[in-house]
């Protein structure tokens, strides 16, 4: 299940919760297996857990976009946390995946911060993209071994 956290009034951050019926190792799977990545996020090349690293997402260009992500990895703990910065055009955000072991499986936290005042239509673009991407993230959960 997916929750949206956002306040109303927040333009700088985006935060959604998932609880998944998942161990913390199938969850951190998909968030680090480039091959599962590309079902639920976006293909990715150069994508390592070593911080410092730069890796890139790809998707379709679009007009005012060329289809890039730029990313560099800040922070990865296995199995608990993952961190990187997003960076598309001027937008230079930070992107952090928590993982809480529960008594069912994994509470997994996505907050999506460093949003500009300037940046509501960035904002706007991200929180619609996060809701659907972290849809299909469910939906591979559910039917990866």
């Amino acid at each position: 299940m997916l929750t949206d956290k956002t306040a109303q009034s927040q333009t700088e951050a985006l935060s959604f919760e998932f609880d998944f019926n998942h161990r913390p190792e199938k969850v951190w799977r998909a968030l680090t297996d480039p091959s599962l990545l590309a079902e639920w996020l976006l293909p990715v090349v150069g994508f390592e857990l070593a911080p410092g690293t730069a890796f890139s997402f790809h998707t379709q260009p679009m007009p005012g976009w060329d289809g890039v992500v730029n990313c560099r990895m800040i922070e990865s703990e296995v199995q608990r946390k993952l961190s990187y910065r997003w960076v598309v055009g001027d937008m230079d955000t930070v992107v952090t995946f928590t993982l809480t072991p529960t008594a069912k499986g994994t509470h997994l936290s996505l907050v999506h911060t460093g949003f500009r005042p300037d940046q509501k239509q960035n904002f706007g673009g991200a929180r619609y993209g996060w809701k659907m991407m972290g849809q299909k993230l469910v939906d591979l959960l559910a039917r990866a071994a």
